[in-house]
């Protein structure tokens, strides 16, 4: 194909990388809500590991100023290397390289804080010198402002980014509701993550086709009763 960036995403020609998902950096984000952002992050990190996509994460200057990477995201890959880094630009760091070579797959897709630093650099850089492919995951990133975020977006588009959203990745490593084998870790990550998308699988699941509710507890239903 003349024009890679016509493929549609799919398990087999992209990897992920988690770039700096920390506290510090997070406390810093102001151009979406953090809980938000944390909760497309692990989604996003759900859905990866739902279709077996190659993941890399890496961190920076963990114990001196950034903290630990979010643990809803560990756990979402247990026993997953963290590649420690002193750059701002996960480029810089030989082991990124090495591990994104090894995952052997030209689209990266990019999740990290700040969009307009760490996910920059580091798009920009694998482009020129890696020859990768970059899908940077708007709503899984987040800038120290809204022009900060937006303007980064911009000047990584024009240099040939493709701005994604979680959700627009996880449904084109989907394609086909026929797909049964990940059909229904999907619907979940759907119900827990994606907000009134996911509300209303749980409503059409157990108001039209009677499922049990999903609460892990069972909750007794007291009949209405008029006061006297």
């Amino acid at each position: 194909m003349s024009n890679p960036k016509l493929e549609v995403l799919t398990p087999h020609n992209s990897q992920i990388i988690f770039i700096d998902h920390q506290p510090q950096m997070a406390f810093g984000v102001q151009s979406i809500d953090r809980q938000v952002l944390k909760n497309n992050t692990v989604a996003l990190a759900k859905a990866a590991k739902v279709f077996d996509i190659p993941t890399t994460i890496t961190t920076v200057e963990t114990q001196s100023f950034s903290g630990n990477t979010y643990p809803e995201l560990l756990d979402v890959f247990p026993g997953q290397p963290i590649l420690e880094r002193t750059s701002m630009n996960s480029w810089d760091d030989q082991k990124v390289r090495d591990a994104l070579a090894k995952n052997g797959k030209k689209k990266v897709i990019v999740s990290g804080l700040w969009t307009e630093v760490c996910n920059n650099t580091f798009a920009l850089c694998a482009m020129a010198e890696g020859d990768y492919e970059i899908y940077m995951v708007a709503d899984a990133s987040g800038g120290t402002s809204k022009e900060a975020h937006d303007y980064a977006m911009q000047r990584m588009i024009q240099a040939g980014v493709v701005p994604v959203t979680w959700q627009q990745v996880m449904l084109e490593w989907q394609r086909d509701w026929a797909h049964r084998d990940s059909y229904d870790a999907v619907m979940a990550i759907v119900k827990e993550h994606s907000g009134a998308y996911g509300m209303g699988v749980d409503y059409a699941y157990t108001m039209v086709h009677k499922a049990p509710s999903r609460a892990a507890a069972q909750h007794e239903t007291l009949a209405p009763v008029p006061a006297k």
